[in-house]
């Protein structure tokens, strides 16, 4: 078992606060989701990281046998207010939740608005060029089909003989 090691003389508060720590133990998880923070950001790229501002809706990610299917919930949102692009195999949805006029005094708001993103990085290769969307019931459906060669097939197997 190893023990907490006293580092330091530490300031006469922090001692009197934490007997046995040189400073404040919360200090090193601060450390640790620092160092988290910059390892995921080198390691997924500042590419997939929302802007500024954005949120992501709630969406969905399944795969069939020919294409991934995304599902995003984008209630009361127009058809002109939303962006979709996609790259080799990242696809970027975003758009505005944009307010709506009202008569009277809002009392409670608990719906989001502003800019939303939702970024999503696809397992396998796609076909970019047959890439579809609909909008309806206010949920986005993204058909993106798989290339051929990404696509399982049956092996029959034959006898030995």
């Amino acid at each position: 078992m190893t023990l907490p090691v006293r580092r330091g003389t530490g300031s006469r508060l922090a001692e009197r606060r934490f007997p046995g720590w040189a400073g404040d133990p919360l200090a090193e998880f601060d450390d640790l989701f620092s160092r988290i923070g910059n390892l995921l950001e080198t390691t997924v790229g500042g590419g997939l990281a929302p802007t500024a501002g954005a949120w992501a809706p709630m969406a969905d990610l399944s795969e069939t046998d020919d294409a991934y299917l995304i599902e995003v919930d984008l209630p009361g949102v127009k058809r002109d207010d939303i962006d979709i692009e996609m790259g080799e195999r990242e696809l970027a949805i975003s758009g505005e939740f944009k307010e709506r006029e009202r008569a009277g005094v809002l009392r409670r708001g608990t719906r989001r608005t502003g800019r939303f993103e939702f970024r999503t990085l696809l397992p396998g290769e796609v076909n970019a060029e047959g890439v579809s969307a609909t909008l309806a019931d206010g949920v986005l459906t993204v058909n993106v089909p798989k290339v051929e060669a990404a696509k399982p097939r049956h092996i029959e197997i034959t006898s030995g003989e």
